[in-house]
C-alpha cells in the first residue's frame, strides 16, 4: 500500500467528480439548501395550513334533536361550529369530505337531562382526517361542557357544592430540559435524514467512479497505469466517503445554522421576556438541541460514511454502465431506510444488542445525543462495530476490484 499513489489517486478523482454536475448537486446542493427548505419551507406551510384548518367553522350536520331545541341552539351560537343541511346520506358526506362529521342526538335528550336519564350523543367523523378530528374535537367538548353544566345544576338543585365532583385537580408540569425536549421532538428526523443524505452522497460519486469509467472506457487506462490495485481502490474509496462526509458536514452546519437562526427570529417576533421564557423550556417554535450533540452526530457517521462508500463502490463495479449501476443500486435505499425507520418507532430503545445493528445503531444513538444523553459503553460499542463493518466492506470491495471477471463483465 503507497499512500503517495493512493493520494495521487485521490485528488484525480476529486478533480474529476467536482467537474460533475451530479455529484455537486447531492454532494453540495442538496445539503446546503434542503435542511433551511425543511425547517423554514415545509414547516412554515404546514404551520398555516393547520392554523388555517384550525380557523375554519366545523361544518357539521345534525340528525335528530327536534325535541332538544336549547341543545340546537347552543350548537349552532358556538362560534367554531356550522350546521348545515344534510344532502342524502350524512355518513357519504363526511367519506366525501363535504362535512366534517356528524351529531345524532337521542329523542327526549333535553328531558332526560332533567330526569337523570342518560342518554348517548353519537358522533359519526373520518378517522385520520385531520379536519374531521379538529371538528370532532370541538363537538365533543362542547357536550363535555353541557355534562358539566348539567352536573353542576343538579348539585345546585340538591344544595351540593359543585366541587362535589371535583376532589382533586390534574396539573402538569415539565421537567425535562429544554435540549431532552428538542431533542425527543426532532431527534428521530435528523439521522433519518443524515442516513439518507450519507447514502445519497457517496451513490452518485461511487457509480461514476465505477460503472461510468468503464462507460467511458477510462477504466482499462486507469489500470495500465503502474499504480497497484489496492492504490486505485483505496484512492477511489477516499473520493467516495470525501463526498459522503461532505454532504453530512454540510448538512449538520446548515441544520444548525437554520434552527440557530429560526430560533432567534421567532423570540424576536414574540417579544418580551414571556416569549423568551417560552422559547427557553422548549415550547417555542424552534426545538432546542444540545449543541455537542451535533458533532456526536457528525462524529458517529463517519465510519458509517466508509460503509456506505465501500458497498456502494463494490456493487457499481458489477455493472458495465451507469444506468446499469443505478438500477442495482437504488433499491439499496430502502434497505437503508427500513432500520433508520425502526429507530423512530416507540419501544425501539439502546440496548447492547441493537448497539450492533447496523444503521439502526446510528439512529438510536443520534437521538440519545441530540436529546443530552451520552452512553458511552454503548457509543463506543456502535463506533467499533460499525469500523469493523466498515473494513470488512473495504476488504470485500479491494477483492472485487482485483477480479478480472468483475472488472471486465461481458
Amino acid at each position: 500500500m503507497n499512500w503517495k499513489h493512493i493520494l495521487t489517486v485521490y485528488l484525480k478523482e476529486l478533480k474529476d467528480s467536482l467537474r460533475d454536475r451530479r455529484t455537486l448537486i447531492s454532494m453540495i446542493v442538496i445539503p446546503t439548501f434542503l435542511m433551511p427548505l425543511i425547517i423554514f419551507g415545509v414547516g412554515t406551510i404546514m404551520t398555516k395550513v393547520v392554523k388555517k384548518a384550525q380557523d375554519e367553522r366545523t361544518t357539521l350536520v345534525v340528525i335528530g334533536g327536534q325535541d332538544s331545541p336549547g341543545t340546537l341552539a347552543a350548537l349552532a351560537a358556538e362560534k367554531k361550529l356550522k350546521i348545515v343541511e344534510s344532502t342524502g346520506d350524512y355518513k357519504k358526506m363526511i367519506s366525501d369530505k363535504q362535512v366534517r362529521l356528524a351529531v345524532e342526538i337521542p329523542a327526549g335528550f333535553e328531558a332526560s337531562l332533567k330526569d337523570g336519564e342518560p342518554k348517548t350523543v353519537m358522533l359519526y367523523h373520518y378517522e385520520g382526517e385531520m379536519k374531521s378530528s379538529m371538528g370532532v374535537g370541538e363537538v365533543d367538548r362542547f357536550f363535555r361542557n353541557l355534562r358539566e353544566k348539567t352536573i353542576e345544576t343538579r348539585l345546585a338543585d340538591r344544595g351540593l357544592p359543585p366541587d362535589l365532583i371535583k376532589p382533586f385537580e390534574i396539573k402538569r408540569q415539565n421537567v425535562a430540559p429544554p435540549e431532552k425536549v428538542g431533542g425527543n421532538m426532532i431527534g428521530g428526523l435528523i439521522p433519518y435524514i443524515i442516513i439518507i443524505l450519507c447514502f445519497t452522497g457517496a451513490m452518485y460519486p461511487a457509480i461514476d467512479l465505477t460503472a461510468g469509467e468503464k462507460e467511458r472506457g477510462t477504466m482499462e487506462t486507469l489500470l495500465c497505469s503502474p499504480v497497484h490495485r489496492v492504490n486505485l481502490v483505496l484512492g477511489k474509496f477516499l473520493m467516495v466517503m470525501t463526498a459522503s462526509v461532505s454532504t453530512i458536514a454540510l448538512t449538520l452546519v446548515s441544520s444548525s445554522v437554520s434552527i440557530i437562526v429560526g430560533g432567534s427570529l421567532m423570540m424576536g417576533n414574540s417579544g418580551g421576556a414571556k416569549a423568551a421564557g417560552a422559547a427557553a423550556g422548549g415550547g417555542g417554535f424552534m426545538p432546542i438541541i444540545d449543541p455537542a450533540g451535533i458533532l456526536g452526530v457528525f462524529a458517529m457517521i463517519a465510519p458509517v460514511a466508509m460503509l456506505f462508500a465501500a458497498l456502494l463502490l463494490t456493487i457499481s463495479l458489477f455493472a458495465k454502465s451507469y444506468k446499469e449501476a443505478q438500477s442495482y443500486v437504488s433499491p439499496l435505499i430502502i434497505v437503508v431506510l427500513m432500520p433508520a425507520m425502526m429507530g423512530m418507532l416507540p419501544g425501539i430503545e439502546l440496548t447492547a444488542k441493537t448497539a450492533l445493528v447496523p444503521i439502526l445503531n446510528l439512529s438510536l444513538v443520534c437521538k440519545e445525543m441530540l436529546s443530552g444523553v451520552w452512553h458511552w459503553p454503548y457509543i463506543a460499542l456502535i463506533f467499533g462495530s460499525t469500523v469493523v463493518y466498515a473494513a470488512a466492506a473495504v476488504a470485500l470491495c479491494v477483492r472485487m476490484f482485483n477480479r478480472e471477471d468483475v472488472m471486465f463483465r461481458a
